[in-house]
């Protein structure tokens, strides 16, 4: 899962063109975001402010860290 994928889904629990409106771009642009496409500082900043209009807990890390695997680990 990429990172923005995961904040919309897991942090904001938004569908790709709610997303979009509080980053103030289209659902095309959050889908290339997902697909490995980065928002720049400015359309940062707007989902920053967005996570505290909503007081859901942020840390900019969420842009930088991998976003946790949705996939099982195998066994060794």
């Amino acid at each position: 899962m990429s990172v923005i994928r995961h904040i919309r889904k897991t942090v904001f629990r938004l569908s790709q063109a709610e997303f979009a409106a509080i980053a103030g771009v289209t659902q095309a642009t959050v889908s290339r975001w997902e697909k490995g496409g980065s928002p720049t500082l400015e359309e940062m900043q707007r989902i920053r402010d967005a996570a505290a209009e909503r007081r859901i807990k942020w840390s900019d890390k969420l842009f930088f860290e991998p976003a946790p695997s949705t996939k099982p680990e195998r066994a060794a």
